[in-house]
């Protein structure tokens, strides 16, 4: 079977689409992925001919990379009943939950319908519907205080929605984990309407008739809703979700941006390497000084001036001071963030906040120096902390692919007896071959 063309790629069941045969195919596909077999369920170039939709099989791919067991479900780190009221009663999200209560819980009973908040992490915060549907949910560990996240229980709407930070669908057997094929679920990212990053996701769990486009524009009316309710909420408490300081966001391959005030404004990268230089550097940079670290042949100060001048229209001329230039105003970032968990010992959020590299495109020398001793530290961490589950995310990435020392130590943390041993020994191999060429 192959899918309808043109659809929507977030969408998990098309209009007028034959649910028995979407299952058969969708699980012949995942039995195939999953027990090794020589499949490839996605062709990239005619995405309408592949039985399982690519935004499926990149999850799947993370999931079978992060060591996630597709034959059962993961209740390590889940929380306790005390241990999660304390949390999720402070949390952001429960600002929210009289809305989603409204909006989707009230209409839940007796539907066989599940509706569930999560934090940014994964961990369901409140899971609230059909009495009936909760007990069969208890077999595959769908609960209040449970991580969902993709790292635990590989392909999920919650926990993909948040990997990808965009509203998903997943039906049956498109789940990684073998415990959920009876289930479907539609669920999108929730954000602070004033710096932009993700609170949590709202979600639907239930039969197949929830994997329809109009249960994902249900969910995502749903979050338009939510968002709107925590930004009045700002606007009668400022400080409601702690100050909320312009934030820049350069790791990985999509365009910088700065979110400030609740909107996000693409930068161009020269105005992205200044604002994260001026981060790094608060006692302010002389143009001379700023200019060698954004161009060897070292621009002149007229250029400088020029490309300040611009910048101000973009981030706000309250922000940005001069002689020496700096800035004015707090700015967070994520790489911020990354240096801040590898500070605080934790690998795994480190490793959550990296979104790949810092400003890849950028041969600023500057950035250049930023984006090696951010990565540096970043892989000092993984290989002290030697994490099977770690190691394997990270030499999935752009930057792990090609890290010997990396992949090195997931082979040791592995049984040479599972079949993920083989796979790691011959993408060494591999590495190997490359560096002796």
């Amino acid at each position: 079977m192959t899918r309808a063309p043109n659809g929507n790629p977030w969408v998990a069941v098309r209009p007028d689409e034959d649910i028995a045969a979407l299952a058969r195919t969708v699980s012949t596909a995942h039995r195939s992925f999953v027990d090794g077999e020589r499949f490839s369920p996605v062709d990239r170039r005619n995405a309408s001919a592949s039985p399982v939709r690519p935004v499926v099989f990149d999850s799947w791919l993370r999931s079978r990379n992060r060591g996630v067991d597709p034959d059962g479900i993961d209740e390590t780190g889940d929380m306790d009943v005390r241990e999660l009221e304390r949390y999720r009663d402070s949390h952001p999200m429960a600002l929210i939950r009289p809305v989603v209560r409204k909006l989707l819980v009230e209409d839940a009973a007796d539907t066989g319908l599940l509706v569930a908040i999560s934090d940014a992490a994964g961990r369901l915060l409140w899971v609230e519907g059909d009495s009936s549907a909760k007990d069969r949910a208890l077999a595959m560990n769908f609960v209040e205080g449970a991580d969902w996240s993709e790292d635990r229980v590989g392909t999920n709407a919650p926990g993909t929605a948040l990997a990808v930070d965009h509203c998903v669908q997943i039906f049956g057997a498109e789940h990684f984990s073998r415990t959920v094929h009876d289930w479907s679920c539609s669920a999108a990212p929730v954000h602070d309407p004033m710096s932009g990053q993700i609170l949590g996701a709202i979600d639907i769990t239930g039969g197949p008739r929830v994997a329809v486009p109009e249960v994902l524009a249900l969910v995502r009316a749903t979050v338009a809703a939510a968002e709107s309710e925590l930004r009045l909420h700002l606007l009668n408490s400022p400080r409601l979700l702690g100050d909320a300081p312009p934030r820049l966001a350069v790791l990985g391959s999509q365009r910088p941006t700065v979110v400030a005030g609740g909107d996000r404004i693409p930068l161009s990268r020269r105005h992205a390497e200044i604002l994260l230089l001026l981060a790094d550097h608060p006692e302010g940079l002389s143009s001379g000084q700023l200019a060698v670290l954004l161009d060897e042949s070292e621009l002149d100060s007229v250029t400088i001036r020029a490309e300040m001048s611009r910048l101000r229209k973009v981030f706000g001329a309250q922000g940005l001071g001069s002689r020496p230039y700096r800035l004015l105003t707090d700015l967070s970032s994520d790489v911020e963030e990354v240096r801040r968990a590898l500070e605080q010992g934790d690998a795994a959020g480190a490793l959550t906040a990296y979104r790949g590299p810092v400003l890849p495109g950028s041969v600023a020398p500057g950035i250049e120096d930023i984006r090696s001793q951010l990565r540096g530290r970043m892989q000092a961490a993984l290989l002290r902390a030697g994490d099977r589950t770690l190691l394997a995310r990270w030499t999935a990435t752009v930057e792990g692919r090609h890290d010997t020392a990396s992949w090195t130590a997931y082979l040791s943390s592995l049984d040479p007896q599972s079949p993920m041993y083989g796979q790691v020994r011959a993408g060494i191999d591999m590495l190997d071959g490359q560096l002796t060429r």
